[in-house]
């Protein structure tokens, strides 16, 4: 079983580097953490341009009808930059929610204006701190529409329409609503990564049209979790990597006593460290990249196994590329934080650690 790329995929690596080193400096995320702009609106429709937002939709549905690969090789690129921009709410769980439980309406209504980026997706679960996982939700759909509040939905304040978890009567089911229209409030939220804006969305009677099968709204996010933890592992291994060589570059030019500090065994530690982790990161991505491009069953359990190795990769790079810039590293004018922010935020983001570490060892223990 070959989990490598292909040559054409490797291709589409190189192309993206190279435009996001371009188009998306550590400056261009500074730039949003000092300003008042949710993300770079600019950058953001150059990755329209390029058809990122497009790749894994059907063409009969206006996309490039490309593979899961090609989107895990585009996530990786952007984990690199750190990209301040909607792609991951939008893309990995809006349009996948759309895709894979949508009707042929909501299909060819949304999934064009997804593709094109004319519309922003995002996907909202939480309520309270904490799992959600009891059978009914505050969110409540009755004859008035939809009502209760979402809190801290990643990118909540600037999408377009949102999926939502919500009760109807004894079950929960997951409902498409348009964040355009009447009855809906939103509250931006403050986060420790200000790039990736979140907001509180208040519902008082918005509409609401059912999203998949009712009563199967827990079992879709779960599933809908499973694919986009894939996509968020790949964007973690590229933050790790980025990492990686910050470190690196910093202990090459950093002198004490003479010489280059990364000369000296405990950075050498450091740094070997970082590789292993995310390279052990890496290769769980991969079994999850094959997993979702094959729709295999084995899915639950490479999305776990995915996703708990990038986060732990990725907050162990960024804590280690911090130590080995010693005292400037946590500061205001060093680029550290911006990867350290968004290692922290994803690491939250579809469920924490210990939450897919229990979806780990349930996929096993039904593996076995």
């Amino acid at each position: 079983m070959n989990f490598e790329f292909s040559d054409e995929q490797n291709m589409l690596r190189e192309q993206a580097g190279a435009f996001l080193r371009d188009n998306c400096s550590m400056s261009v995320v500074r730039n949003i953490l000092t300003s008042d702009e949710p993300f770079d609106r600019g950058l953001w429709q150059k990755i329209v341009e390029m058809g990122w937002t497009a790749t894994a939709i059907p063409e009969q549905y206006g996309g490039l009808g490309l593979s899961y690969l090609e989107l895990c090789v585009i996530a990786e690129e952007l984990g690199r930059v750190v990209a301040p921009v909607p792609f991951s709410s939008s893309v990995y769980l809006a349009t996948e929610a759309v895709l894979v439980y949508g009707s042929e309406e909501q299909k060819g209504k949304w999934l064009p204006m997804l593709a094109e980026g004319s519309v922003i997706g995002c996907f909202a679960t939480a309520e309270q701190a904490g799992h959600a996982a009891s059978n009914k939700t505050g969110c409540s759909v009755g004859a008035n529409g939809l009502s209760g509040t979402k809190i801290a939905v990643v990118d909540g304040d600037l999408a377009d329409f949102a999926i939502v978890t919500a009760s109807e009567g004894d079950s929960v089911s997951q409902y498409l609503v348009d964040l355009n229209g009447s009855g809906v409030e939103r509250q931006t939220v403050d986060t420790i990564d200000p790039s990736r804006s979140h907001a509180n969305l208040v519902f008082s009677g918005a509409d609401a049209t059912l999203l998949g099968n009712a009563g199967a709204g827990w079992d879709q996010v779960a599933v809908i979790h499973d694919r986009a933890a894939v996509l968020f592992a790949w964007e973690q291994v590229g933050g790790s990597k980025t990492a990686l060589d910050m470190a690196k570059d910093y202990a090459m030019e950093r002198y004490a006593f003479g010489r280059p500090i990364a000369g000296y065994q405990a950075i050498k530690h450091k740094l070997a460290n970082i590789y292993v982790k995310t390279t052990l990161a890496e290769s769980n991505s991969y079994y999850g990249a094959w997993a979702l491009s094959t729709n295999a069953p084995e899915l639950p359990l490479a999305a776990a196994t995915a996703r708990v190795a990038g986060i732990q990769a990725y907050h162990f790079a960024t804590a280690e590329n911090i130590q080995t810039h010693g005292g400037m590293g946590f500061t205001w004018e060093f680029d550290c934080q911006f990867l350290y922010r968004r290692a922290k935020l994803l690491a939250m983001t579809i469920g924490g650690e210990l939450t897919w570490q229990k979806k780990l060892v349930a996929a096993l223990r039904t593996a076995a």
